[in-house]
């Protein structure tokens, strides 16, 4: 067997592309690196979400690392045409199987750039009340009144109304007190008025309102909606309830319960 043949004809052209594949993967993960951190900086100047910029940090790494190995393969003489194929088709059964959940990280990148909330918001969202204590890609994990924690689906959130609690200052109380139709409604309605200004967590502005509302079948109902700094909401709703029953009993205003007149009519045979 001829050496120099050997050598000049298979060896090192073998070398040469076996050398050149290991520079292209060498050098094709320098750039990665590079292209993703500058994409990291670029999203974080932008205020994203540190999850979401990781994340998209991770899936443009491992994009850009595939190609990478696609090239440094071709390079060495491997058929590369069946390993797109296969890569492709297996996505396709991957995303078909995974559809649910990535209807979850649809929605939840859409939270994550648009901030319909963020953690420590009081929320009403995906049948589910409660303080968001963090927001993940999939899910988003809450905590309900009486301290259960809860995961929510992100796709569930996303798919219906989202009420903010905490995305105002501010929020109205909305009260409902309804007195006889025997009561005075002067008497009642000074007292609902004095029971509100005593209230040093009402706000003067925007001013509140104590109107008489309904003349309903057992009672004339007033409403009082006072406005209040989000954290006094519902203190000022229990404190106003206990506060206009005391006083309504004291000035002997009766608050009805409902009722309904029958009247009888006897006849004769």
């Amino acid at each position: 067997m001829d050496f120099d043949l050997l050598m000049n004809e298979y060896a090192l052209p073998w070398v040469v592309k076996l050398v050149t594949a290991i520079l292209i993967f060498v050098i094709g993960r320098m750039v990665i690196r590079f292209i993703v951190s500058l994409v990291k900086k670029v999203l974080s100047k932008s205020k994203m979400d540190e999850m979401l910029i990781n994340f998209v940090g991770s899936i443009l790494n491992a994009v850009l690392l595939l190609f990478v190995i696609i090239a440094a393969l071709n390079q060495l003489g491997v058929d590369t045409s069946s390993l797109v194929a296969l890569i492709a088709a297996a996505g396709l059964a991957i995303g078909l199987a995974l559809q649910g959940s990535m209807q979850n990280f649809a929605a939840g990148v859409m939270i994550l750039v648009f901030k319909p909330f963020k953690s420590g918001d009081f929320i009403d969202a995906g049948g589910v009340n409660g303080v968001v204590e963090k927001v993940q890609i999939f899910s988003t994990l809450m905590r309900t009144g009486d301290n259960k924690e809860v995961i929510v689906p992100n796709g569930t959130i996303y798919s219906g109304p989202i009420t903010n609690f905490s995305a105002r200052d501010t929020r109205r109380v909305d009260m409902v007190f309804g007195i006889g139709y025997d009561d005075d409604i002067r008497l009642a309605k000074s007292i609902l008025e004095k029971l509100v200004k005593e209230d040093s967590r009402i706000l003067p502005e925007p001013a509140p309102v104590v109107a008489l509302s309904e003349l309903a079948d057992s009672s004339v109902n007033f409403i009082v909606r006072p406005w209040v700094n989000s954290g006094d909401y519902w203190g000022v709703m229990w404190d106003m309830n206990e506060k206009v029953k005391l006083a309504f009993d004291e000035a002997g205003i009766s608050i009805p319960y409902p009722q309904m007149d029958v009247h009888l009519h006897k006849q004769e045979a």
